[in-house]
């Protein structure tokens, strides 16, 4: 048994570490500030009182720790035999101004980043971690959608109103699980119940969910940096189906518009199909019949062989992109891992193309003109998230990279046990679970995937963010 390994580098290499991060920054061309004209528009920018004040609903928010950047707040009460969920987004669309200063800024970066050393926000934080961000006890614009569930979590009936809200609670992920686990009260309290049934009726749908377990780096109070894996809690699932929910019910609203922007994945082909069935056969948990998202919420997330049929059903979830249509319908219009029309609506402090989302939906709504800016640049919003996409998955891959090979960099000749994730022809890829680090070698042809093999560390460059490994 190999001895468990420190996830924290030695100074020296986290000193290296943290040049490379910085460096990391001008690699992928990431914005250094906003423009001065920007942040004035920021810090103006108020939003006119909603006609609809619902501040007597107890929201709350549910983030990760720590967050500051408050899209969303829900709430949940028992309606006769179903339920009501009223889901209130941040009112981005009322603070900043089409073709402004602080619109340009948002334009040009697409998404929030989340480097190592520091966030790279979409909108100044005057904005989103203050003025426009659902914190609690605070007076906040926002666009609340309520939904009318049926006993079975269908959804019966939707609208969406701007409204004046008030959180009440600032819930993280693994305190409001604790609490749920626990019996203990919290405004989550049906969360669960509500989130179980969506699932079900996702899986009534054909849809499916990949859950692979994260390799987050973290940034520790004393400077030094980290790798933390984690698998996601069932919260998190019971939460992402109420934006799920918001998402598909934008859809359809601009769907009957004609004007929108989806977010569309094509069904995988019959060839990825069948290679993810010779995948699972060779690792002894064939999938033979019945959905594959079935199949994949049916595994046992303690089985070893599990991460291995995961990382290769990642295939089947792949082509991911956005359409803009104005005036006709495109043929494609569904995510097939959602198994329906579906866009993103959720998150606009953090992701550019929501406001327009939002921007449709809310004339759609209510019956009124969609406002000539969306028409005027709604065709440019999908190559404007694509390039944030690219740089956002740079930016991830290459922190993970340079993090691991600090963490690494003082084990040089040392052996690891791990597990084969994916082989392709004499190479392969690898998962160490200490520290986690996933890897690329040359494979023995004994070496199948779901194996767990001796492998020796042969070589670290850290500035970089190399490393070697070569099976004992």
């Amino acid at each position: 048994m190999l001895q468990r390994r420190p996830h924290i580098a030695p100074s020296a290499a986290q000193s290296e570490l943290a040049t490379a991060l910085a460096a990391l920054r001008t690699e992928i061309d990431a914005p250094a500030g906003f423009p001065p004209e920007a942040l004035a528009e920021a810090a103006s920018a108020t939003a006119p009182t909603p006609d609809l004040d619902l501040r007597d609903i107890p929201f709350a928010t549910l983030d990760p720790a720590g967050s500051m950047d408050l899209d969303q707040a829900f709430q949940i009460e028992r309606n006769g035999s179903g339920y009501t969920v009223r889901y209130a987004i941040a009112d981005v669309p009322s603070f900043v101004a089409p073709g402004g200063a602080l619109d340009e800024a948002a334009r040009a970066r697409g998404e929030t980043l989340y480097a190592a050393d520091g966030t790279i926000p979409l909108h100044p934080p005057v904005l989103s971690e203050d003025h426009a961000s659902l914190l609690p006890d605070q007076d906040r614009p926002a666009l609340v959608w309520t939904f009318a569930l049926d006993t079975a979590g269908s959804v019966i009936d939707t609208r969406l109103e701007r409204a004046l809200i008030r959180s009440r609670a600032k819930l993280d992920y693994v305190t409001t699980q604790a609490d749920l686990d626990a019996g203990r009260d919290t405004p989550a309290a049906l969360l669960p119940e509500v989130g179980r049934l969506r699932l079900a009726q996702e899986a009534q749908r054909g849809g499916a969910s990949l859950n692979l377990p994260d390799d987050e780096v973290v940034r520790r109070d004393d400077g030094t940096y980290a790798i933390e894996r984690r698998t996601p809690l069932p919260i998190e699932d019971w939460n992402a189906q109420l934006s799920l929910m918001t998402g598909m019910a934008a859809a359809q609203l601009m769907l009957q518009a004609k004007v929108g922007i989806l977010r569309t994945m094509p069904q995988p082909d019959d060839a990825a199909f069948e290679t993810f069935r010779r995948q699972t056969a060779a690792l002894g948990v064939a999938w033979t019949t019945g959905r594959y998202g079935d199949y994949l919420r049916g595994l046992d997330r303690e089985d070893p062989r599990t991460l291995p049929i995961l990382e290769a059903a990642s295939a089947l979830f792949r082509g991911a992109g956005y359409v803009a249509f104005d005036g006709e319908v495109p043929a494609e219009t569904t995510q097939a891992a959602i198994a329906a029309p579906y866009a993103h609506a959720t998150a606009p402090l953090r992701r550019l193309v929501d406001r327009w989302s939002l921007a449709i939906s809310l004339a759609v709504s209510r019956g009124e003109e969609i406002p000539a800016w969306v028409h005027d640049s709604l065709a440019q919003v999908p190559d404007l998230m694509r390039a944030s996409a690219q740089r956002s998955s740079t930016l991830n891959s290459r922190t993970l990279d340079l993090v691991e090979a600090a963490l690494l960099a003082p084990h040089v000749g040392e052996p690891f046990d791990a597990v084969v994730i994916r082989r392709n022809g004499a190479r392969g890829t690898v998962q160490i679970a200490d520290p986690p680090v996933t890897a690329s070698l040359g494979l023995p042809d004994s070496a199948a995937a779901g194996a767990t093999i001796r492998v020796i560390l042969n070589a670290v460059d850290v500035a970089k963010g190399q490393v070697s490994f070569a099976v004992a």
